[in-house]
């Protein structure tokens, strides 16, 4: 299957940096609304046949013109919400507490998925609910997927489950709003990283450290 994961756009909190992870959450600012009316266009290449978004409101606002654009419903699962903060919910991401948040998630994705995040959910639990939906879109049986997340999960999901990305390229390259990571495979073959932002991402042994782009723009 082709897995599409956009973040979703610009919100309030991102302005500010703010580890803003509950649910409901805030909705998107004027910019993030046009990232979202901007969806459709960049990605009308993709033969999309289901859109999956989380249970907080950006990504629902930002998949609804991409969804009207194909017609399709979205799907909203709890499991692809962000990477809840805990105790460190509303602190500032660039404060020395704030960086705990990120250094918890990577760890994760290195494999130390009993670590806990302060206050919240343990590296398995984030990751096992995360799967859940994947799983779930393979078995649909949908050639191509899109799921409107957010950037921390999205990242270290893919550093934990594409067997070409890595924690250090994770962490070195944030997704901006809807940027988009795609790739392909399954829960039984593994996962490929095809994309990161544009970027064509190399296999595995090729091009460098597993992960790093390949000089040059996406096909």
């Amino acid at each position: 299957m082709r897995l599409l994961l956009i973040r979703h756009g610009q919100t309030p909190s991102n302005l500010h940096h703010l580890l803003d992870t509950a649910v409901p959450g805030p909705g998107l600012t004027d910019l993030g609304e046009r990232q979202a009316a901007a969806l459709p266009e960049a990605l009308a290449d993709e033969d999309i046949e289901a859109i999956y978004v989380s249970t907080l409101t950006r990504t629902q606002r930002t998949a609804a013109p991409l969804a009207a654009a194909r017609g399709l419903d979205v799907i909203v699962r709890d499991g692809i919400r962000e990477l809840s903060a805990g105790a460190l919910e509303m602190l500032p991401g660039d404060t020395e507490q704030g960086a705990l948040y990120m250094k918890t998630a990577f760890a994760w994705a290195a494999g130390d998925t009993e670590l806990r995040m302060p206050g919240g959910e343990s590296g398995a639990e984030a990751l096992a609910r995360y799967d859940a939906v994947v799983a779930e879109a393979v078995d649909s049986g949908a050639r191509a997927v899109a799921m409107v997340s957010h950037g921390a999960a999205i990242r270290v999901w893919t550093a934990a489950r594409a067997a070409n990305v890595d924690v250090p390229f994770a962490a070195a390259h944030p997704l901006e709003n809807t940027g988009v990571v795609i790739l392909e495979g399954s829960p039984a073959d593994g996962w490929k990283a095809l994309t990161w932002a544009g970027a064509v991402v190399a296999p595995a042994g090729e091009g460098g450290p597993a992960g790093w782009p390949v000089v040059g723009d996406a096909p």
